[in-house]
C-alpha cells in the first residue's frame, strides 16, 4: 500500500485540517510530517470548534492511528494544552497517537530566541508566530536540539540545562534579559516549572521510532495519509524567502518528515482557497486592501487560529496556484471556502504577472519586484447560499464557471469543493478518488 499525501497550495490556513477529517474515514493512519505549534488547524461538526496545532487531524475518528513524525517539532505546554482540551470535550487522544522519538523540543528559551530575533529585525521583522520553531529547527539542523526520545534518558536534565545556558549567553547577546520577559504571561521560572510537568505528559505517551513504525503499517497494507501543515508559498525552500517557515512543506517534506521512500508517494491532495490569505509579512501580489479585501475577511473570518491575528486578503493566484501544483505533483485539487464568495457580485482571479509590460512566470524572486503588476480575469458572482449544498449539479451556473476556468488554466482537476465550515459542507466532484 502507497501514501497519500494532503497540504496546502498558498501561504497556510487554506483549510487543510476540515479536509483531512473528512478523508480520515478512507484511510487507517493520519501523519503529520512538519511544522509545530505554528500550525492552526480548524475543524468544526456537530456544532463545536477543534483547533489543533500538533496532533494529526484524524483525532476525531476513534479507529484512526495518529502518528506525529519526526520532521514534527513539538511544544511540551502546547502539546499539553491541546491534549487537555480535546480530553475535556470527550475526545481519547492517547490510546491512537503515536510520537516519534526523533521529532525535536521547543524549549522555553526557543521561544525567548524566537522574540529576540524578531525585535532585533525590526521593520523587516518576518512575522514570527513566535512560538519558537526557527530557533528549534536551528538548534536541529546544528545538531544540539533535543528529541522526544532523549526526555526519557538519565541524562535528559543534563542536555536540558546545557543548551539552556547556551541559549541564555545568546540571550544576553541579543540585550534580552530573562526576568524582564513573560512567556504566555508567565515569568521565565514559571513558565519553565510548566514546561517540565508537561515532559512528564509525553514521557507517558507512545514514542515509537516512526520511520519503522509508519513503513510497517505500509507493508500490512494500511492507507496512509501524510497531512502537511502550513503551504506551498511558505516552504523554506521554495516560498517568498525570508517570509517563509523553518521546514519543507512540499511533498518531498513527507520523505524526509516521515521516514519513507519517493516510490511510497501516490496521490497528492493540493488544498487551496477560491481566494488567497497570508498571515504576517512578505509579498502578496493580488492582495486586496480595499472593500473587497475586509469583505473576504470579514465573510470568510479570516483570522489566525494559531495568532489571531487578521489575514491579508486577495484574489486567487493562478501562476503561483500552478506553481505549487508543479512543486507538489499535484494529482487533485481541492477548493475551499468558495462559499465566501456568495453575495460578490464581480469576482476576479489573477492570471499572468507583468513586469516592465513583459510576461513573466511566476517566481518568488519576482514577487519581490516592486513593479510586478497582476493580469485580472473578472467573473460574474452569484448570491446563491452553497452551505447545503452536497451536489455539484445544484451549484450556481456562475460558480461552475469559475471552477472550469480554474481547472482549465492549471490543467489539475478539482476532485473535492468545500461548500462550508462544517465536516458535512462537502463535495466530491470525483467520486473513484479514494478506489
Amino acid at each position: 500500500m502507497q501514501v497519500d499525501v494532503l497540504l496546502g497550495l498558498q501561504w497556510g490556513d487554506e483549510g487543510k485540517g476540515k479536509i483531512v477529517d473528512v478523508f480520515t474515514p478512507n484511510y487507517d493512519v493520519i501523519a503529520r510530517f512538519q511544522g509545530g505549534p505554528n500550525a492552526g488547524h480548524t475543524l468544526e461538526f456537530q456544532g463545536s470548534k477543534h483547533v489543533l496545532h500538533h496532533i494529526p487531524s484524524g483525532v476525531f475518528r476513534k479507529d484512526t492511528i495518529n502518528l506525529i513524525g519526526n520532521g514534527v517539532i513539538l511544544d511540551p505546554m502546547s502539546f499539553k494544552e491541546e491534549i487537555k482540551g480535546l480530553e475535556e470535550k470527550g475526545i481519547e487522544t492517547k490510546q491512537n497517537l503515536y510520537i516519534s522519538n526523533k521529532a525535536h523540543l521547543i524549549l522555553p528559551t526557543h521561544r525567548l530566541l524566537d522574540l529576540a530575533l524578531e525585535r532585533q529585525k525590526g521593520k523587516q521583522k518576518i512575522g514570527s508566530t513566535l512560538k519558537g520553531i526557527g530557533p528549534t529547527y536551528t538548534d536541529k539542523v546544528a545538531r544540539t536540539g533535543i528529541r522526544i526520545g532523549d526526555i526519557i534518558s538519565e541524562d535528559f536534565h543534563s542536555q536540558y540545562n546545557t543548551l539552556k545556558e547556551i541559549h541564555l549567553s545568546l540571550l544576553k547577546s541579543y540585550g534580552l534579559i530573562i526576568e524582564d520577559e513573560t512567556i504566555d504571561q508567565l515569568s521565565f521560572n514559571e513558565y519553565e516549572a510548566k514546561w517540565m510537568e508537561a515532559i512528564n505528559l509525553i514521557s507517558e505517551m507512545k514514542l515509537v521510532d516512526s520511520e519503522n513504525f509508519i513503513n510497517q503499517k505500509i507493508n500490512d497494507g494500511k492507507k496512509v495519509l501524510a497531512e502537511g501543515a502550513q503551504g506551498t508559498l511558505l516552504d523554506i525552500d521554495f516560498g517568498s524567502y525570508p517570509f517563509v517557515t523553518s521546514s519543507n512543506t512540499i511533498t518531498a517534506g513527507v520523505c524526509a518528515g516521515l521516514g519513507i521512500a519517493p516510490s511510497k508517494i501516490n496521490r497528492v491532495y493540493g488544498v487551496f482557497k477560491a481566494y488567497c490569505t497570508r498571515v504576517g509579512s512578505g509579498p502578496f501580489p493580488t492582495e486586496l486592501n480595499d472593500d473587497f479585501g475586509q469583505k473576504l475577511r470579514d465573510q470568510g473570518n479570516e483570522y489566525g487560529a494559531t495568532t489571531g491575528r487578521p489575514r491579508r486578503c486577495g484574489w486567487l493566484d493562478l501562476p503561483a496556484l500552478k506553481y505549487a501544483i508543479m512543486l507538489n505533483g499535484v494529482t487533485d485539487l481541492v477548493m475551499t471556502k468558495a462559499d465566501v464568495f456568495t453575495g460578490f457580485q464581480k469576482l476576479s482571479v489573477c492570471r499572468q504577472y507583468m513586469i516592465n509590460n513583459k510576461n513573466v512566470d511566476f517566481s518568488t524572486f519576482n514577487l519581490k519586484q516592486e513593479n510586478l503588476e497582476c493580469y485580472l480575469h473578472e467573473f460574474e458572482g452569484w448570491n446563491e447560499n452553497i452551505n447545503q449544498v452536497n451536489d455539484y449539479k445544484q451549484l450556481p451556473a456562475n460558480m461552475k464557471k469559475y471552477l472550469d476556468f480554474i481547472e482549465n488554466d492549471t490543467g489539475t482537476q478539482i476532485s473535492v469543493i468545500s461548500t462550508s465550515a462544517d465536516r458535512t459542507g462537502i463535495i466530491f466532484k470525483n467520486d473513484q478518488m479514494f478506489n
